[in-house]
C-alpha cells in the first residue's frame, strides 16, 4: 500500500483514525499548530496508477506543504477499505473522511445525481469538465446530501465506458446484447441503461467482476479503457466494444460534520485547490486513455466498433424516466445548453 505523506502518525492521531474521521477540529491556524502529521484516510477502488490516485497524490502533497506538515491524506487502493457502497456508508457514519466514488452510487441519497450519469449526456470529456467546475450548475446539487452527513467536494473524469466481453463475443448492436449478463455498477440507472441497450443489466461490485467474467456468471462488463486495462479486465473480457455509451464523473465525498470542523486554514486550502486537482485528474485521465487500449491490444485485446446511434437511440426512454423533477430538469437543461460553449 502506497502511503501520501512520509512522517508517522502520532498513536493518538492513530487511536482516532479507528475510531472516527480524526484530526483536530481547531478554528485556529492549521500552519501556526506545532503537531505531529495528521494523516486522513481516503478509500479508492482503484490501483496505485490510477490517475485519480496520483492526482489525489499531488493535491495530498501539496495539503501537507500548505500546511506546514500538519495534514495530508493517504489514498487506501484497491477497495482495501471496502467496495464504494462501503465506504460511502463509512463517510456517511463518520468513521471514514474521504471516499472517492462513482456517481452512480449517490443516485441512492439524491435521485438528482441521476442527470450526470445517463447515457450519452455529455458530447465529450471537456464538455463534462465544464460543467462539473460550474458552481452555478452544480453547487446545490453537491450540498444536497448534507443533511445526510454527506459533502461532495468535486467531481472527476473516470472516462468514457464501453462493454467489453468474453472472448469471440463482438456487439456491434443492441440485438447483440440480447441475452448477455453485463455488469453494472450497483445503482437503478445503471441496470435500466443495459436493459435498454438490449443486455441484462447485472449489478456487482468492481472487486468481484474479474472472477464472475472468468466462471461464466457474467458475459462482460463496462467501463472506461484505464480501469479495464488497470484491473486486467483484459484478460477475461478480451472483446472491447466501442458502445460509447456513458461519460460518467465519480465524486470525492467527506462527512460533513467532520468537513465542517477542520481549521479554518485547511477549508480555504480546499477551496482554492479543488479546480486544480480537477484539471489535473482531466489530464492525466485523459492522457492515458489510448495508452492503455494500446496496452490491452498488445495483451490480445480485440477492438469493436459498434453502433453508436443505434445504442444511443435505444436509451432515450431513460431519459423521459429519470429527469422528472424540476430539479433534475434545470440540470439536464443546463448540461445540454453547454454541450457547444
Amino acid at each position: 500500500m502506497k502511503k501520501i505523506g512520509l512522517m508517522a502518525v502520532t498513536a493518538m492521531a492513530a487511536a482516532l483514525f479507528v475510531t472516527g474521521c480524526g484530526g483536530e477540529k481547531s478554528s485556529g491556524s492549521a500552519a501556526d499548530a506545532k503537531v505531529e502529521t495528521t494523516v486522513w484516510k481516503l478509500a479508492f477502488n482503484q490501483p496505485e496508477d490510477h490517475p485519480e490516485f496520483r492526482s489525489i497524490e499531488q493535491f495530498a502533497a501539496d495539503l501537507k506543504k500548505a500546511t506546514n506538515g500538519a495534514y495530508t491524506i493517504e489514498v487506501y487502493p484497491n477497495e482495501l477499505l471496502g467496495s464504494q457502497k462501503e465506504t460511502i456508508e463509512m463517510v456517511q457514519s463518520g468513521s471514514l473522511p474521504f471516499s472517492l466514488v462513482a456517481g452512480s452510487l449517490l443516485e441512492n441519497w439524491n435521485p438528482d445525481f441521476a442527470v450526470f450519469n445517463l447515457p450519452y449526456v455529455f458530447k465529450d470529456y471537456k464538455h463534462l469538465q465544464r460543467v462539473v467546475k460550474d458552481k452555478a450548475v452544480v453547487g446545490d446539487l453537491f450540498k444536497s446530501l448534507e443533511k445526510q452527513g454527506l459533502t461532495v467536494l468535486c467531481a472527476m473524469y473516470s472516462g468514457t465506458r464501453n462493454v467489453y466481453t468474453k472472448p469471440g463475443v463482438e456487439i456491434r448492436t443492441p440485438a447483440d446484447l440480447k441475452g448477455m449478463k453485463i455488469r453494472v455498477m450497483q445503482s437503478d440507472t445503471m441496470v435500466k441503461m443495459l436493459n435498454y441497450m438490449g443486455g441484462t443489466g447485472t449489478p456487482m461490485g468492481q472487486g468481484e467482476v474479474y472472477t464472475a467474467i472468468q466462471t461464466g456468471v457474467l458475459d462482460g462488463a463496462e467501463n472506461n479503457e484505464v480501469t479495464y486495462y488497470a484491473l486486467k479486465q483484459h484478460e477475461v473480457g478480451p472483446t472491447y466494444n466501442l458502445t460509447g455509451h456513458l461519460m460518467m464523473p465519480d465524486y470525492i465525498v467527506t462527512n460533513t460534520k467532520f468537513y465542517n470542523g477542520l481549521p479554518d486554514d485547511v477549508k480555504k486550502f480546499f477551496a482554492d485547490n479543488l479546480d486544480k486537482l480537477v484539471d489535473t485528474e482531466f489530464d492525466m485521465f485523459a492522457a492515458e486513455v489510448s495508452k492503455s487500449l494500446e496496452k490491452a491490444k498488445k495483451g490480445g485485446t480485440v477492438v469493436v466498433e459498434a453502433d453508436q446511434e443505434a445504442f444511443k437511440k435505444a436509451v432515450e426512454p431513460l431519459i423521459s424516466e429519470k429527469v422528472t423533477t424540476d430539479s433534475a430538469k434545470k440540470l439536464y437543461e443546463a448540461v445540454q445548453k453547454s454541450r457547444d460553449l
